[in-house]
């Protein structure tokens, strides 16, 4: 950070807390020693799961704010202190059919520019928001952050739009903006949806699943090490945009095939059944060179292993026949 906060405890504002990156990253910085200041929406549904994200000894450093984004704007009432950092992890309409949705996305583009000016009256030097691999559009080399983007869905346009208008709101308000591009993260607390969620849900119950051709070159990162880069990007590296994604990049049928082994061969799957998703078919071939270079973070979990994680917290279910 410019103003040399990056070596105390920071207060750090984190919206979208009870989401499955957000209350992942909320646990980073609480083991880091850092103060949570979590926004989550009142009576939330998801509260339990950011609860149970707290690590030991910290129930001190956090403090949950329920608030909708609608009233971020007085968020400043709400904070005992002022704040350094703010994680922006919030973001509704995620899921596959949202996506093309232009009104749902943009939506999200206006209340996330509120957020950037409530972090810049609470205090904050820095701003970091949650952006999507879906920004580089259907990609078939290396992406690099100066990689164009093409955005082919209502939701990775959006991102991009946030960001163009974030960059120059944040220049004008001097604050820090820093954009991180996430690609496939997995791990316990992923919406069961997903293709690892449902691949695993349903191999352990012994059913099926229908699948795309998965032919397209794919990239993973287990939650933990998501966690890690976003919470060392709120006071690491300089302003501008960050691919956060792991090295391990493979034919998507190598991935299901030995997610497939893990669960001891267990039930079928099919491929060529289930049309292309809202992006389209894209290759996911990230370079982390410049996140490396600029925080020193690394991925450290092997696939297996955050399988092994995932299976073991997965709640036990039948789901039966699938198709992702």
């Amino acid at each position: 950070m410019s103003d040399g906060r990056k070596d105390r405890a920071m207060n750090v504002v984190v919206t979208g807390a009870t989401s499955f990156i957000g209350a992942a990253v909320a646990r980073q910085l609480l083991q880091a020693g850092h103060r949570v200041f979590a926004v989550v929406r009142p009576m939330s549904g998801n509260l339990q799961h950011l609860k149970e994200q707290i690590p030991k000894g910290s129930q001190e450093r956090i403090r949950i704010l329920e608030l909708d984004m609608e009233e971020i704007a007085g968020i400043k009432e709400e904070l005992p202190c002022p704040a350094d950092v703010w994680f922006h992890a919030c973001w509704g309409g995620a899921g596959s059919e949202n996506r093309t949705l232009r009104g749902v996305q943009q939506a999200n583009v206006e209340g996330s520019l509120e957020a950037v000016r409530a972090a810049a009256e609470t205090g904050c030097r820095r701003f970091l928001f949650t952006g999507s691999q879906a920004e580089y559009g259907i990609c078939h080399q290396l992406i690099t952050e100066e990689t164009p983007c093409h955005p082919v869905s209502e939701y990775g346009k959006a991102k991009i739009d946030f960001a163009i208008r974030a960059e120059k709101l944040c220049r004008t308000l001097k604050m820090d903006y820093v954009h991180a591009r996430i690609f496939s993260v997995y791990g316990p607390g992923d919406h069961p949806w997903s293709l690892v969620q449902s691949c695993l849900r349903t191999w352990r119950q012994g059913g099926e699943i229908k699948l795309g051709e998965c032919t397209q070159w794919w990239n993973f990162l287990y939650i933990e090490d998501a966690a890690a880069a976003l919470a060392c990007l709120t006071e690491k590296g300089s302003p501008g945009c960050y691919n956060v994604a792991g090295r391990d990049t493979r034919r998507l049928r190598e991935f299901v095939e030995e997610m497939h082994r893990l669960c001891k061969c267990q039930g079928s799957f099919f491929y060529g059944e289930r049309p292309q998703n809202a992006e389209g078919l894209a290759d996911l071939r990230p370079d982390i060179t410049k996140i490396h270079r600029e925080t020193g973070w690394e991925p450290k979990t092997p696939f297996a292993e955050g399988i092994y994680e995932t299976l073991h917290c997965l709640p036990e279910d039948a789901p039966g026949k699938t198709s992702i």
